[in-house]
């Protein structure tokens, strides 16, 4: 397989007909062969051959979603649903530093995380659900690092409604206990009042 040269990643073109042509090597290539170059790592940018906008990354999305529609199901539908949940979000911008740092730790430690497995589970998939719980504990720590005035603006709010809600209630009881009071007052006068004529 093509390797990169040292002027930098290997430059492909995608023409209007969908077509790759890799530069390197002139010949036409196809998302397979982009596949097998990202698995050898042979750094690669893919340009379109009319206007040389850079448009790697949505290439490399088709290359995931051409493999996800082989079955190979690497991504689980919860993860497809948070990832599309945070588009647009606050949020958003720290998504993609957190999942390159998390995927980059990951592939520098597989050999010893296949080992472990292997030692620990007989090569089950403990190790790795363990793994990802704590991965997932971390990004929930980050995301409370940059949202703690916002949640506790939030909690601050809930707080004030309830205390409001509370005061409400409060007064209108008084209220009532008041007029209860006035009445048992008011009962009490008449009965005095009867008492005093049938003294006279």
């Amino acid at each position: 397989m093509t390797e990169a040269t040292t002027d930098g990643p290997v430059v492909i073109k995608k023409y209007a007909n969908r077509r790759l042509y890799n530069t390197q090597t002139s010949s036409y290539v196809t998302l397979d062969h982009l596949c097998e170059m990202v698995k050898e790592g042979v750094e690669f940018e893919v340009r379109d051959a009319r206007s040389g906008e850079d448009i790697t990354r949505s290439v490399l999305t088709q290359i995931i979603f051409e493999e996800e529609a082989k079955g190979q199901n690497l991504l689980p539908i919860r993860f497809l649903r948070q990832l599309i949940r945070m588009y647009g979000d606050s949020l958003q911008a720290f998504v993609p530093g957190y999942l390159d740092m998390s995927m980059e730790s990951f592939t520098k430690n597989q050999d010893g995380i296949r080992n472990k497995m292997a030692e620990a589970f007989g090569g089950g998939s403990q190790a790795l659900e363990a793994m990802t719980r704590q991965n997932l504990a971390i990004f929930e720590r980050a995301m409370k690092m940059f949202t703690p005035f916002g949640i506790q603006a939030g909690r601050n709010e809930e707080q004030a409604r309830a205390a409001a809600n509370g005061a409400a209630d409060q007064k209108q009881r008084s209220s009532e206990d008041i007029d209860a009071l006035k009445s048992e007052v008011e009962a009490m006068r008449r009965q005095l009042a009867e008492l005093a004529r049938d003294r006279r």
